[in-house]
């Protein structure tokens, strides 16, 4: 692991891969999981704001559990999370025509009619934050669905920290990524510097 201020770094995310194969994938993330994607607290009234300018995307069965129960609620942790479906599918996807899960909210940014791209935990994935009194916590989760995205990202030769680099610069700063960089750089060294040894 590695500090930066008050984040502690998981190396994983450095010497991991990971690139999204949605054609492999079909947008496994946003259907597979036991609840929705956490909420940080201010994205509850951001959800709320947007909801009458994304309502006419949602399928019928979501516009009935968000008219029924809200657009965010509580999970069995106590946690803010966007409801889902019967267990499935998060409220705000739909299924494009190659049957792609993909996100309503983002669509609609996309489109400009919201100002908020998606929930920042979605947009940082596979990066979790756990939060803690005195610093954050960053760590790579592993999920099988994403088997395709490390795959892809093997090949292609990109670290989770780099295909995360919009969401990073988002939630963190362009300063907090460029000492990402900085780290990365270093651990390559070191990482010559053993291939040195072993020849």
């Amino acid at each position: 692991m590695v500090q930066i201020d008050d984040k502690i770094i998981s190396l994983d995310i450095f010497k991991e891969h990971f690139l999204c194969d949605l054609p492999k994938c079909l947008g496994s993330c946003c259907v597979e999981g036991e609840s929705g994607a956490p909420l940080e607290n201010e994205e509850t009234a951001i959800l709320d704001r947007i909801y009458p300018k994304i309502k006419h995307w949602l399928s019928p069965e979501a516009v009935e559990i968000v008219e029924k129960n809200g657009t965010w609620e509580t999970d069995a942790d106590g946690d803010k999370v966007t409801p889902i479906i019967h267990g499935r599918e998060c409220v705000y996807t739909y299924f494009d025509g190659e049957g792609v899960c993909k996100c309503v909210i983002e669509k609609a940014h996309d489109e400009g009619l919201v100002d908020f791209k998606k929930p920042v935990s979605c947009h940082l994935y596979p990066i979790r934050v756990d939060k803690y009194p005195t610093y954050e916590a960053l760590n790579y989760h592993v999920w099988p669905v994403c088997n395709p995205a490390r795959e892809l990202g093997k090949q292609i030769g990109i670290p989770v920290f780099k295909f995360l680099k919009e969401p990073i610069i988002r939630k963190y700063g362009e300063r907090f990524y460029e000492e990402l960089e900085d780290v990365a750089g270093e651990l390559d060294k070191m990482e010559a510097e053993k291939l040195k040894e072993t020849e």
